[in-house]
């Protein structure tokens, strides 16, 4: 049924548990992808953590994260389970299983040429946020380079700098599904209901509160659907899992926070127990 306030169906949690994989008791590291995130810059390097961290609680197997090497320091300090390389190396994309990039990378040459070696030489899911697709809305010329599967996930703002401006909420729904119909694309257009599209099929997912008004929210979300990704997830699901989980994250961290206080690395640490949340409904 459609939500009271969108014409789209409403995503439940049973929707998603269905989604969900049983993790393997033979598995290993390696059965749940490699992911690589690009991510952070001098004096941004909190995006590049966040988007790390819930990563890794959305079970990936192995994360590498590109950062400015000068900044490596606070990366492994915050998450030694992760690996570093320099924004600078020469990077084989195609050993990943999925790339995430974008939250504050600058909208610069470099992060610019980064975007464009990845569009050309990665035959893989991206997962595109943030100053990626600022990145984009200025060389549309890029967009016909995008992997068939890759997932958007711009807010109200990156959605009209990438696809023309638009007045309402509605306005914008009916254009994100218009172009997932155009698009071999999963778009993700973040708001208080978000909403996803694929091939002209969208779902609004109305999880979370009002403290995801914050910065690093978006970050966090990146960092969950390249997880998925990484893991096998076709990306249409691996959209609708992040999305619903990183909303029943910050519904849970409310038993400790209020919505004013609510910080996202609070709500990292309550992906997990969204994760319980949804499956013990099967």
């Amino acid at each position: 049924m459609p939500s009271q306030k969108s014409m789209y169906p409403l995503l439940s949690n049973l929707q998603v548990a269905k989604l969900i994989k049983p993790r393997l008791a033979d598995s290993h590291k390696g059965t749940y992808g490699h992911s690589l995130i690009i991510a952070g810059a001098g004096g941004k390097m909190g995006a590049a953590v966040i988007a790390a961290k819930a990563c890794m609680r959305t079970g990936t197997g192995l994360l590498t994260v590109v950062i400015p090497y000068s900044e490596r320091a606070i990366l492994q300090s915050a998450l030694p389970e992760a690996m570093i390389v320099s924004n600078k190396a020469t990077i084989d994309f195609n050993k990943f299983s999925a790339i995430g990039i974008g939250p504050a990378v600058g909208i610069t040459k470099h992060s610019l040429l980064l975007l464009y070696k990845i569009l050309n030489k990665a035959n893989l899911p991206l997962l595109i946020d943030a100053d990626a697709i600022s990145l984009l809305a200025k060389n549309k010329q890029l967009w016909k380079k995008i992997p068939a599967g890759s997932v958007l996930t711009p807010h109200v703002a990156e959605f009209d700098r990438l696809f023309g401006q638009h007045d309402t909420a509605k306005e914008r729904m009916q254009k994100a599904v218009a172009l997932s119909k155009k698009y071999p694309w999963v778009i993700v257009l973040k708001n208080f209901e978000t909403l996803i599209a694929f091939n002209g099929e969208a779902v609004v997912s109305t999880a979370g509160n009002a403290g995801l008004a914050k910065g690093g929210s978006g970050d966090m979300l990146s960092g969950m659907i390249t997880a998925l990704l990484a893991q096998g997830y076709a990306a249409f699901n691996a959209a609708k899992i992040g999305v619903q989980l990183h909303g029943i994250a910050a519904d849970i961290a409310l038993a400790h926070q209020s919505m004013e206080s609510l910080l996202a690395t609070d709500v990292i640490e309550e992906i997990g127990g969204a994760f319980k949340k949804v499956i013990k409904r099967l």
